[in-house]
């Protein structure tokens, strides 16, 4: 018969290893009617008597001491247990889900190396999406966010870096179509832009503001197929700041503007950000974001 309450059994358990209700009452930090009600409940569920009462306490009958060497077996594999677990939360070591905004695969893969490099026995998940995953559901351990800062009230936020964007356009389009002079040009060329709306980065807003929709030639929900579009000449673009120190093909239309900066969260659940696999990342991605520079 499988027992409905494991609180019963360890009522029990207490009342067997020390002799009286009184005594198992102050090491469960309960009432001594609870310990009472606990056995009376186990008994009915049995159908059998676990104790002999007398005057000095309780003493196990032949079912309670069978009892009793299950339920300190169980007591033993469950303090193991806790131990395994606290050691697993004090060591580097198993699945690290982190999710980030599109686009940053270029900046995080070098920090997953390296985090890898320090810790082998961790095992890296990288999840990017437009929608953004929950932290308070399970759904990563450390999320890398931008815009302002996350509001929710189980969620540690910490600034992680600000993004500087520029706008580029590759030398192959400025051979076919020339390159503006400023934004009043705008209508007269073709962009690189985002294909939605949701999209928060706010270099991306400013453009959607100051470019004709039928402009927009090539559209795309992957920052990542953006950045390549804007190489291959499809049409003016933003890329990170120093992207033209890397590629000496591509030339600046317009230099970083304040207002295109975007701001990175670095965000973790309560519950998970002390522990020391999620402590060893946030501290090892603060360190590599000192020497970003773009996107």
């Amino acid at each position: 018969m499988a027992f409905e309450s494991w609180d019963e059994v360890r009522t029990a358990f207490q009342v067997a290893r020390l002799g009286t209700v009184s005594a198992a009452a102050e090491v469960l930090g309960v009432h001594h009617a609870t310990v009472i009600r606990h056995i009376d409940a186990l008994e009915r569920r049995l159908g059998a008597k676990l104790f002999q009462r007398h005057a000095r306490g309780y003493t196990a009958t032949e079912a309670g001491r069978d009892l009793l060497m299950v339920a300190q077996a169980t007591d033993d594999q469950l303090s193991q247990l806790a131990n395994r677990i606290r050691g697993q939360s004090e060591t580097v070591m198993g699945e690290l889900v982190v999710t980030s905004i599109t686009g940053m695969a270029h900046l995080l893969t070098p920090v997953f190396e390296s985090f890898q490099a320090a810790f082998p026995a961790v095992t890296i998940r990288y999840l990017t999406d437009v929608r953004v995953f929950r932290l308070e559901y399970g759904e990563a351990h450390v999320a890398i966010r931008a815009g302002a800062a996350p509001a929710e009230p189980d969620n540690v936020a910490q600034p992680l870096t600000r993004l500087r964007a520029a706008l580029f356009a590759a030398r192959s389009y400025a051979d076919r179509h020339g390159l503006p002079r400023g934004p009043e040009d705008f209508a007269h060329h073709r962009f690189v832009g985002s294909d939605t709306e949701v999209q928060r980065a706010p270099f991306h807003r400013w453009l959607r503001e100051r470019v004709p929709p039928a402009n927009f030639t090539f559209r795309a929900s992957d920052q990542t197929a953006m950045e390549q579009a804007v190489h291959q000449g499809l049409g003016i673009g933003f890329l990170g700041a120093a992207a033209q120190g890397s590629n000496p093909d591509l030339i600046e239309v317009m230099p970083p503007l304040p207002e295109w900066e975007a701001q990175l969260w670095l965000v973790t659940h309560v519950d998970l950000h002390r522990t020391t696999k999620v402590q060893a990342f946030v501290a090892h991605i603060k360190d590599a974001a000192r020497s970003w520079s773009s996107l």
